[in-house]
């Protein structure tokens, strides 16, 4: 039998190891389209956003020293350590629940899982901060809740717990579930908290907190509240269960179907009355957990959804597999620092992950030859791209083809966050998105900050082969003359994967004038 000083060690070998595969994960492939996306939130930095709150940008500012290091890997730096420490609030809570073991066991199924060591701890997402601090709360949920005593320390504990809630709800807007899911436990298990100022003390910080972002939507016509209620309201289409499908594939897919195996099986034990947890813990975990699955499986009848929404809900339901994994009273339980359950699971990410990052970097599958969608591509191609137009746009200027200092301008937001990253940063030329709101997202701000276009101002537009979009039917009208495009060709492993088509467009008719979002313009 091992001793509790081999389980941390453990702890700190995952947390090494874990850490520098993600560093090497996060400085070998280049930004994804929602990454690029998320530095705009830091370059232009507002109080919130039209698709999510802050705190993805302020994390960006502050681990890249506000881009003082503009690499991919110092971008993706705060969801390594967020990834980091997470893998580690993982353990603090399984060993809260129940005990060491099952700490080690939870922050090992957190590492196997896709969401939690890609999407939340290596990419630069909202969810990085989102997942930390959702489970700082949740551990000081579970200090301090289950408390019928209410000592001094737990309503301490549980102040602490509004403030980082707040900081979750301020980095996506569901972690609302994880206050509801506290509010249901003390409704159902323990009123006393009713009677305790911390209590309300809890909610007034998550309110004081996250008041900039309800200041910022009073501002804007609460356009970021009305975005994501049209994402999930059920439309005139009816019921769709191929969206159903898809949404369970990703969760299934995005938690590691090992994982998710072992949830299932402990989940089934529950409901038969086997318990292997404290009550009040499993209460918690569960009313933080299953309802935010549950709302957006149901979404997911009629409207199309992204797996990763439900990922905060999967936290609680691995805590309750580790616990399951180390229950002594389980049959023929021989306990091991690692079970060969959660092995398959570890070799499975570590084998995918490999295979994904081989696509992107080399195309070992030919997707492409074989006519099939190679969503790999979203990551390849964007630093060639700038290589590639910063000396055919300087000899373009040079020799009085278009004039200097013309911006780019293109349809959407993806991609003008890759065009800004990796093309406009690099010879310092401002990229402007002119489009519906719901098409161009932040750049409707961007374009207000970055400047009128004056009439006669000159323009490029890049149009990209896999994403193609006339110049001419979006802005022929707007400008005198759109030349013929030049073509650049993008490659992996010698393979071309991607034309960029260059246009040059002459003669702004008129000025281009960019509103705010407070002179009308609301989502539809």
């Amino acid at each position: 039998m091992f001793t509790d000083r081999k389980i941390y060690w453990a702890l700190l070998i995952l947390l090494v190891i874990s850490a520098i595969i993600r560093g090497f994960i996060a400085g070998f492939i280049e930004l994804g389209n929602d990454e690029v996306y998320y530095l705009t939130y830091a370059r232009f930095p507002a109080l919130s956003h039209f698709d999510h709150p802050p705190m993805v940008g302020l994390v960006i500012q502050l681990f890249t020293l506000n881009f003082t290091f503009e690499s991919e890997f110092f971008l993706r730096l705060a969801s390594v350590v967020f990834g980091t420490l997470s893998t580690g609030m993982m353990f603090l809570v399984g060993r809260e629940i129940r005990n060491p073991l099952t700490g080690l066991y939870a922050a090992l199924l957190y590492t196997a899982s896709f969401y939690g060591f890609i999407l939340s701890g290596t990419f630069i997402l909202p969810d990085a901060p989102q997942v930390f601090f959702w489970l700082v709360t949740l551990y000081l949920l579970l200090k301090s809740l289950p408390d019928r005593e209410q000592t001094s320390q737990s309503r301490l504990l549980l102040l602490f717990a509004g403030l980082s809630a707040g900081l979750a709800l301020i980095s996506k807007y569901h972690s609302v579930f994880l206050v509801t899911g506290a509010f249901v436990y003390v409704l159902l298990y323990n009123r006393k908290w009713f009677k305790a100022k911390e209590f309300y003390g809890f909610f007034a910080l998550i309110i004081l907190v996250s008041m900039p972002v309800v200041f910022w939507n009073i501002e804007n016509n609460f356009i970021s509240f009305t975005f994501h209620e049209n994402r999930v309201t059920i439309t005139e289409s009816g019921f769709r269960p191929q969206y159903f499908l898809t949404e369970m594939a990703g969760e299934f897919f995005y938690n590691n179907p090992v994982n998710v195996v072992i949830i299932v099986t402990a989940l089934f034990t529950l409901v038969f009355r086997k318990r292997f947890l404290p009550p009040e813990g499993q209460r918690i975990l569960l009313w933080t957990s299953i309802p935010l699955i549950l709302v957006f499986q149901s979404f997911s009848l009629f409207r199309s959804t992204l797996p990763h929404w439900t990922g905060p809900g999967y936290l609680g339901l691995m805590i309750v597999a580790a616990a399951f994994l180390a229950n002594p009273e389980k049959e023929n339980f021989k306990p091991r620092l690692v079970p060969w359950q959660i092995v398959i699971s570890l070799v499975l990410i570590l084998s995918v992950s490999g295979a994904v990052m081989g696509q992107i970097r080399y195309g070992w599958i030919p997707l492409k030859r074989w006519k099939a969608h190679d969503p790999s591509l979203d990551m390849v191609g964007w630093d060639q791209l700038g290589s590639k137009f910063a000396p055919l746009a300087k000899w373009e200027e040079d020799h009085s083809l278009i004039r200097r200092n013309s911006p780019i301008i293109t349809f959407r937001w993806f991609p003008a966050a890759n065009f800004d990253y990796y093309v406009g940063r690099r010879i310092n030329k401002p990229v402007y998105a002119i489009g519906s709101l719901e098409r161009i997202h932040k750049y409707f701000w961007i374009n207000h900050i970055r400047g009128n276009l004056k009439q006669g101002s000159d323009a490029y537009y890049i149009a990209l082969s896999d994403d193609f979009e006339d110049p001419m039917s979006l802005y022929g009208n707007l400008f005198d003359t759109i030349h013929p495009p030049d073509t650049l060709y993008l490659t992996r492993a010698r393979d071309t994967v991607r034309r960029a088509f260059v246009y040059r467009m002459l003669g702004l008719k008129t000025e281009m004038v960019f509103p705010t979002v407070t002179d009308g313009q609301k989502v539809k």
